[in-house]
């Protein structure tokens, strides 16, 4: 396309976007103006999509990290043909629109990934390239590449400062994501004003370090924008960064290289003196006949490369069964139920619930091919690595186990992407109390409904000796806050494979799994062959009861354990007891009110909650008249049997507050 051509659409991208924010008097003009040459060139000369399917798997994904910079992409997305009009467009931040603040994942046509957060999207993009490269490797014949995408990310100042950048940035130059290309609008300019305020990177000597591919142009130059796309594709072996000096707010006479174009509307003024500079019409949300020619014929020539593959799909699907076969169990995400079955696990009378999940894994991972997992640098530890799996690495595209390394921030939103691209199901693992390094991807993963799940071990003040660096106390309770994030912490190995059957069924949000360090006892399931433990699925049952009982403990994981043992002192003593096992409160607040009052049997007002955490999640549970048995401050460093026993989480002290509210129910109710 003419530089003139390319230029006509850039501009009809500034226009859009200064008045569409104008209109919200809310906005963020400064990306969409500083960037609108670039990806002109970007969606016109290389960019392989169809707008009339906008999930078509070989379609190259395209990120706007910087998310606020939102109207670029929605003028992009209207321009090239997808379904948002210029109505959607004049309804930018608005109630109900498809123009939100910052693209939203499932909301928008032709939004990859919710971004806003910055550095997000750039991470995101990594795990979008590692998914693609996986399945290609899986998939692709020499005479027939069915997986053959780039993913292009477009990253500003903001996610370059975001230690998750330096942390995802690391792993894709190891890996050699060589279809990973990543635009640096390089703008000098930040919120607060000029970007050497905070910063003197050499950003292109930090990416060399890395093993990254790295040119620098001139981001309004189109001649320059497109050798340099051009270049990068060739590279192999290695991801690629282009750094494009642009001006933020090009073409603002007042306002354009400063930082008053940023995060504000131009103002009516200033966007006629701009629309004057740039010479487009004045007239509010204008578009060109001749711009929509030159973008239908655009997509008229990608639905041409989009018909020609489909042929080739249709052809490796009749030639190429296996991989065929292969390909459709991971697009939909395909397993038989019944590999959950717990008759056919064999566990011992004690075992930790960490290597109790290895052993699910070590029976599963091979029936179910999405799965691909990884640790942060803790793989002994989290035992996530199944006994035959294969790394994935620069060399090994086929392997399914990732080596994060230290890196939990990056790692989560490495996965989010993963589970972004189509059919993988990511998992990880790391020690519980480092949710907190992650907890921002792991938001992300709730907000756009992503099946990612975390392996979190060490799960309580019962890893011990470590101490209370590593003893997690508020971190369940902070993450049980989280919409959308199933929790489940089981009290023993049954229920570790309930854990793995929900993470797996569930598509449409993360899961975390809190597992044990120490060992716990596998608990016999007396009558019908383990009935009670596929309840754990509801998130609460009853695991134990007498007849008449006249107190319900409640607990999860670990603690369990211990309450089971506290209704054997307190049936010694004629006290009646109930034990239900809460591995999922999540779970056990979507069934019915008959069901739960089935299992917290709502006339029996004497509760203990017993879980060695934060007790604030037990409050609803155990209702006024009840107790919370936990911890609200920091743990120590000893063996894990004498913390439980320094901090009251013991069966004896069960005992002692269960027969103390007895006591006292008895007195009141005389």
């Amino acid at each position: 396309m003419k530089s003139k051509e390319l230029r006509r659409i850039a501009n009809t991208i500034r226009s859009l976007s200064i008045d569409a924010i104008q209109k919200a008097n809310s906005g963020h003009p400064g990306l969409p103006m500083g960037m609108a040459d670039v990806a002109s060139v970007l969606f016109s000369e290389f960019l392989s999509f169809n707008p009339e399917d906008p999930n078509w798997l070989n379609r190259d994904r395209f990120v706007l990290s910087g998310g606020h910079g939102s109207m670029l992409l929605y003028s992009l997305l209207h321009l090239y043909g997808y379904d948002l009009s210029i109505e959607d467009i004049k309804e930018f931040r608005q109630w109900g629109s498809k123009t939100p603040g910052h693209p939203e994942y499932r909301h928008t046509p032709g939004v990859e990934t919710t971004t806003g957060p910055l550095g997000q999207g750039f991470a995101n993009a990594v795990g979008l390239s590692i998914a693609s490269s996986h399945i290609a490797e899986l998939v692709n014949t020499k005479k027939n590449k069915i997986i053959d995408n780039h993913t292009y990310v477009f990253v500003g100042d903001g996610d370059m400062e975001e230690g998750i950048s330096h942390e995802v940035a690391s792993l894709a130059g190891h890996l050699g994501l060589d279809k990973l290309i990543v635009f640096y609008d390089y703008n000098n300019i930040t919120i607060d004003g000029n970007l050497n305020l905070s910063s003197d990177d050499d950003v292109k000597k930090r990416f060399e370090a890395y093993g990254w591919e790295v040119i620098s142009v001139d981001g309004h130059n189109y001649k320059n924008i497109r050798k340099s796309i051009e270049f990068a594709i060739g590279v192999e072996a290695k991801p690629t960064l282009i750094i494009c000096n642009t001006i933020i707010g090009y073409g603002s006479p007042n306002k354009a290289g400063t930082s008053n174009v940023h995060g504000s509307p131009l103002g009516k003024e200033e966007i006629k003196l701009t629309k004057k500079n740039l010479g487009i019409s004045l007239e509010e949300f204008f578009v060109d006949d001749k711009v929509y020619k030159l973008t239908t014929s655009v997509v008229d020539k990608n639905k041409e490369s989009y018909d020609g593959w489909y042929k080739r799909f249709e052809e490796f699907n009749k030639k190429k069964k296996k991989k065929s076969k292969l390909l459709n169990q991971i697009l939909n995400k395909e397993f038989e139920e019944s590999i959950f079955n717990l008759n056919n696990f064999e566990f011992p009378e004690s075992i930790a619930t960490r290597s109790a999940s290895l052993l699910v894994l070590n029976r599963i991972f091979d029936k179910i091919p999405s799965l691909i997992g990884g640790s942060a640098d803790l793989t002994p530890s989290n035992k996530t690595k199944t006994k035959d799996v294969e790394v994935f690495t620069k060399e090994e595209r086929e392997g399914r186990y990732i080596h994060f390394g230290i890196r939990e921030h990056g790692m989560a939103g490495i996965m989010n992407g993963i589970a972004e691209f189509s059919g993988l199901i990511p998992y990880s693992g790391t020690f519980m109390v480092f949710s907190d390094y992650f907890r921002p991807s792991l938001r992300m993963a709730a907000l756009m409904k992503l099946q990612s799940i975390f392996v979190l071990t060490h799960d309580s003040i019962g890893l011990g000796e470590d101490g209370p660096t590593h003893q997690p106390i508020e971190q369940l309770a902070s993450l049980r806050l989280i919409p959308n994030v199933v929790n489940f912490r089981p009290m023993d190995a049954h229920e570790t494979v309930i854990g793995w059957k929900v993470a797996l069924k569930r598509h449409d949000g993360p899961t975390n799994l809190f597992l044990s360090r120490q060992n716990l006892p596998t608990y016999i399931r007396k009558r019908g062959a383990f009935a009670n433990a596929d309840k754990a699925e509801r998130g609460g049952y009853v695991l134990t009861q007498d007849s008449g009982f006249q107190i319900i403990l409640i607990a999860s994981g670990s603690e369990v354990e211990i309450a089971v043992n506290a209704k054997k002192k307190l049936n010694a003593k004629g006290i009646k007891v109930r034990v239900v096992s809460m591995p999922s409160l999540e779970l056990f607040e979507k069934q019915s009110t008959v069901y739960k009052n089935s299992v917290l049997y709502p006339k029996c007002k004497l509760r203990i909650a017993i879980e060695a955490g934060h007790p604030s999640s037990w409050i609803k549970y155990v209702g006024e008249q009840g107790r919370i048995i936990g911890i609200a401050h920091f743990g120590a460093s000893a063996p894990y049997s004498v913390l439980y026993k320094q901090y009251g989480i013991t069966e004896e002290n069960i005992v002692k507050n269960a027969v103390e509210m007895i006591r006292k129910y008895r007195r009141v109710n005389k």
